[in-house]
């Protein structure tokens, strides 16, 4: 590795500095009151949260719901290291995907309801596990819950790297509040095309609000940055779902990374994709990718100068 690429493996986390000043506090703030009228994220559905009604997509109130959480192994390597990534499985979500693989808690919402003062222990449950970050996956709903926790984590002792492990349906007003709070962006990019979105993820302009996620983000933390442990300390992580017959649209993605927003983007091209929910209701994507389409979206990544991808075997990734 590149001496150039390796970072510090005791560097304090930017969240810190945020709490002591007290502006960590005043975000928390800020969010739960912009739930009266929620722009949490890209839906917009401006519904008052507070006073009890849930989002109209995320189906999600006042508080958080949790599926589940715990060290976790099957993150990329430089999250997952040895002692796993301290991953927070928030239920609901801000996206309808036909083809989720975890639908019963993204369209069912399987889980139990946690209050800051919960999600603040489950943090630090996990630091005091070894685990090397804390990992929120499906984020986006609950901005607000977890700004409100980390003002309590913070002063209690919380250290670790925070990775905001998200669909990519961003809004603007939520990632400003998370400026100098969150350590690693990891947005899913899915789709290449927004009526691709609509038709299989049930959202309006998908791409439009997913790349202007994606480059905020990176104007916050930058490249990933990797210790000489392998551990990603800061930066972008990019994941990217390959779909069967081409859908996801790898080459209009791996250009605007390459293009818009770095040839150094740490980018994860992913072959897990199986027909599950209700993909069966779209026969052309009710099948595994091939080989073939696997090996022509890596190829095509590295032809737009994408060489950052990660590094696990492609039968790893498709199952073989």
């Amino acid at each position: 590795m590149d001496d150039s690429a390796v970072v510090a493996a005791d560097r304090e986390p930017a969240y810190v500095a945020l709490s002591r000043s007290g502006e960590l506090a005043r975000r928390a703030q800020s969010a739960v009151a912009r739930m009266r009228a929620c722009d949490l994220c890209a839906r917009y559905c401006r519904v008052d949260r507070m006073a009890g009604m849930q989002g109209v997509v995320c189906r999600t109130g006042k508080y958080a719901v949790v599926s589940s959480y715990g060290p976790h192994h099957g993150e990329e390597d430089c999250l997952s290291g040895w002692a796993g990534s301290g991953t927070i499985f928030f239920s609901w979500c801000n996206l309808r995907c036909d083809f989720c693989q975890n639908w019963q808690i993204s369209w069912r919402g399987d889980g139990s309801m946690a209050t800051p003062e919960r999600l603040s222990a489950i943090m630090l449950e996990m630091q005091r596990a070894g685990c090397h970050n804390i990992n929120f996956v499906t984020p986006s709903h609950v901005v607000a819950q977890i700004l409100e926790a980390l003002t309590i984590a913070v002063p209690a002792g919380l250290r670790l790297p925070l990775v905001y492990n998200t669909s990519g349906f961003d809004s603007p007003e939520a990632l400003a509040l998370l400026d100098g709070v969150i350590d690693i962006y990891m947005p899913d990019m899915k789709y290449g095309d927004s009526e691709t979105a609509r038709r299989f993820s049930h959202v309006r302009e998908y791409v439009t609000v997913n790349r202007a996620a994606v480059t905020e983000m990176h104007r916050q933390v930058g490249d990933l940055e990797i210790d000489r442990d392998g551990l990603a300390r800061r930066g972008l992580l990019v994941r990217h779902l390959v779909m069967p017959g081409g859908f996801a649209d790898t080459e209009a993605i791996a250009q605007f990374l390459s293009e818009e927003i770095s040839p150094d983007t740490y980018l994860n091209v992913m072959g897990q994709y199986r027909p599950a929910h209700r993909a069966w209701t779209h026969p052309e994507i009710a099948r595994r990718p091939t080989a073939g389409e696997y090996a022509a979206a890596l190829d095509v990544c590295r032809q737009h100068g994408l060489n950052r991808l990660d590094e696990r075997a492609a039968f790893f990734r498709l199952g073989w």
